[in-house]
């Protein structure tokens, strides 16, 4: 039974993640990259100064019911850095070849306008509960901009799914398996840990959980980080070949016949875009619910944290673990291994016999900390279709859901949650072209407020 699952989920994403879903990505990041006249390149001072340089200058925000940008990006960077970033680049890497990076960076580059867009809009439409509390998210904009509440609808039903299979249950599973092969920990000990962790981390509602994730994110990204320049410095010299082996193949393969390399270029693309979306979310409107909880007042503003999230997320996080496997060696000698192993095998053989047991703490906390951030997502699209009193049973559901997720099948649950992504992402992608008149109007006003005028002699 199993294994005809895991045939359905394939023959399923083949056909989701086929050339009309890749060219609707790739529309929309093209067309909000030239609708704000390249604003990740053309201003890059701009939204550099307003997310990076800022990181250590927020405050806790004075608003009733707001969160500080620094609270939001962590929640967000909470679900977007995790195991996407270890066992997701590894599995490109494993099925779409080097090449599958170079679109993964595609995606990136053209995501980050895309999730610019989402979080304006965000900003746009949100509202304040009886209680003054945000209510925002992409379900919002859909049903108070464009006006299509049905719309909104499935759209929450599908984020509620996606929290539940790659929120919360590929989170978990990556887990189990790396601290199972590493440290022999049985999976159903991980199941029970993780269960107990997440119900201590997101039962207290988004107060709790930002003041987890903006502890924990910043420490991780920063032990993942300072791990992997530490294998790239040992494996310096094969780095240059690492980079054009990834342009290479992104449009080469070396096979027999044509019709081979436009069947490998095909694979690159598709599991190259699939990952960097799994990665970093743009284009599935997951966090914008978070980012609407901000005290931020301009809408523009808030879309910049979007694009340096997602920036943070794939160009430089994943670059690190693809560069790391390709330097090391160990991707042409190695197959028929997972993206897990295939990871903790790189870094042991740079980093010594410390190198698995690192990828095992960074995995748990990556995981972990996704799992949390995808709470709140899922949470905000059961508030939507249910009121406060789903919220209750969706937490403890949640919590249950982490504790099968370590005993699942790895195969079915990517292929499950990939499924679920694409879905996810229609409604989104839909409602951000409609409303993307919005989008140009509130850049151009922004970037008029920041230009100097000019001094006149006259």
């Amino acid at each position: 039974m199993g294994v005809s699952i895991e045939k359905i989920c394939n023959a399923a994403n083949e056909f989701l993640w086929g050339p009309y879903m890749l060219a609707l990505f790739l529309f929309c990041g093209i067309y909000f990259t030239l609708s704000t006249g390249f604003l990740q390149i053309r201003h890059i001072k701009l939204w550099w100064k307003n997310t990076a340089c800022t990181l250590f200058t927020h405050k806790k925000s004075n608003e009733k019911g707001s969160i500080t940008q620094m609270q939001a990006l962590s929640t967000a960077l909470a679900a977007t850095v995790g195991t996407g970033n270890i066992t997701g680049v590894a599995a490109a890497l494993l099925t779409g070849g080097p090449g599958a990076i170079f679109w993964m960076w595609i995606s990136a580059f053209l995501g980050m306008m895309t999730a610019y867009a989402e979080n304006v809009l965000g900003i746009l439409y949100r509202y304040r509960d009886k209680d003054g509390k945000w209510v925002g998210g992409a379900m919002i904009y859909m049903d108070r901009g464009l006006h299509a509440k049905p719309l909104a609808i499935l759209f929450s039903f599908l984020c509620v799914l996606v929290s539940f299979g790659m929120g919360n249950m590929a989170q978990i599973h990556s887990v189990s398996s790396v601290l199972q092969s590493t440290f022999s920990v049985p999976k159903i000990l991980t199941g029970i840990l993780c269960a107990g962790v997440v119900a201590l981390s997101t039962l207290g509602g988004l107060g709790h959980i930002v003041k987890v994730t903006e502890r924990l994110v910043p420490f991780m990204v920063v032990l993942f980080l300072g791990g992997s320049l530490v294998c790239l410095v040992n494996c310096a010299p094969a780095i240059p070949s690492a980079f054009v082996r990834i342009f290479h193949d992104a449009f080469t393969l070396q096979a027999a016949g044509g019709g081979a390399v436009g069947y490998g270029i095909k694979k690159a693309m598709r599991i190259g875009i699939s990952r960097g979306v799994f990665s970093n979310e743009a284009g599935l409107g997951s966090a914008v619910a978070v980012h609407a909880a901000t005290d931020v007042k301009e809408p523009a503003i808030q879309g910049m944290w979007g694009m340096f999230e997602v920036f943070i997320d794939t160009i430089v996080v994943c670059t690190m673990t693809a560069l790391v496997i390709l330097t090391s060696g160990v991707y042409d000698l190695y197959t028929g291994v997972d993206g897990t192993s295939l990871t903790a095998t790189a870094y042991a053989q740079t980093f010594g016999g410390m190198g698995a047991g690192f990828i095992a703490i960074s995995t748990t906390f990556f995981a972990i900390a996704t799992t949390i951030g995808w709470s709140f997502f899922g949470e905000s699209g059961t508030k939507y279709l249910f009121g406060e009193k789903g919220v209750k049973v969706y937490r403890l559901l949640f919590v249950a859901v982490a504790g099968i997720g370590a005993l699942g099948s790895m195969e079915m649950v990517w292929g499950i949650s990939d499924i679920f992504n694409v879905l996810m992402a229609v409604p989104n992608l839909i409602a951000i072209l409609c409303l993307s008149g919005q989008v140009r109007k509130e850049t151009r006003l922004f970037i008029q407020k920041t230009k100097k005028p000019r001094n006149r002699l006259f």
